[in-house]
């Protein structure tokens, strides 16, 4: 557990958090309004004009604007220079407590369950861990599971999925200990998606970005299905083949999605297009 320390001065206090395991970096505006939003531990937030990121969250995130006044501290923009890698344009850095992996296994776990479950196996770009993280969350997915030696925690996902780590639950697992429910996994030797019905306690299986599914996942799939392609193409990147996955899941033949949870737990209907920030 990340502890705040005792000194005052708020650069020292975040060094001393930062090399904590459980820490995590939560770079710029959008991280920090994600994780805030759906409900992240974040202990420390400093910004170079807390003015400036008060006016933002006014245009962009209202809801949040008391709970950034009360986190934020100002701290001058070279001492942010020293404590991250590049200070990001909107001029806010903040940690934050991972999620504990008990609860998020338990959500992984949960049955019935409500919505499906996306496995990377053995993903070799933290980029496309984030993008996949990202996009699991805008549909409502119940959690990433990755395989291999990536931590889909690392900074450069959580930076990836713009802070919607936690939104779902993430978590790194062995093909042994995944979650219960039929595996779907996407592969060229597979039946035309468009035949197959993915239930609602499905795992959506993608291999890697160039080695494709692992022998071992192609022997406990349920089905391996295949998205037509024209001839030529070798392939869809990793991110577009997940977003084509949820939203063959999501739009099959049934009444809309219940409300999702929103802002701080309320009801939220879908949103049709959302541009990317």
């Amino acid at each position: 557990m990340i502890e705040n320390g005792t000194s005052d001065d708020p650069v020292r206090r975040w060094r001393a958090s930062a090399g904590d395991p459980a820490s995590v970096l939560l770079d710029g505006f959008h991280a920090l309004k994600h994780a805030l939003r759906f409900g992240g531990d974040v202990r420390h937030v400093l910004t170079s004009d807390k003015p400036a990121l008060l006016a933002l969250a006014e245009e962009l995130a209202d809801d949040l604007t008391g709970d950034l006044d009360a986190l934020a501290e100002q701290v001058p923009v070279t001492a942010l220079r020293t404590l991250l890698p590049k200070v990001h344009p909107t001029g806010v850095a903040a940690l934050a407590v991972r999620p504990d992996a008990a609860a998020n296994l338990a959500r992984l776990r949960e049955v019935p369950r409500p919505a499906p479950v996306v496995l990377l196996d053995n993903p070799r770009n933290l980029g496309n861990i984030g993008a996949v993280v990202r996009l699991a969350a805008g549909f409502g997915a119940t959690g990433v599971v990755t395989t291999g030696s990536l931590d889909p925690w690392h900074p450069n996902a959580v930076r990836g999925s713009a802070g919607l780590h936690f939104a779902g639950a993430v978590e790194r697992l062995t093909l042994p200990e995944l979650p219960p429910g039929p595996v779907y996994a996407l592969d060229p030797e597979g039946v035309d998606i468009r035949s197959v019905t993915f239930p609602d306690d499905a795992i959506l299986a993608f291999g890697s970005e160039r080695q494709g599914i692992s022998d071992e996942l192609r022997e406990r799939a349920t089905a391996l299905v295949a998205v037509p392609m024209q001839a030529r193409v070798s392939s869809f990147n990793l991110a577009t083949s997940v977003a084509m996955g949820l939203f063959h899941w999501m739009s099959r033949g049934t009444a809309a999605p219940a409300a999702a949870a929103g802002v701080n737990g309320a009801a939220a209907g879908p949103t049709l297009f959302s541009p990317g920030l």
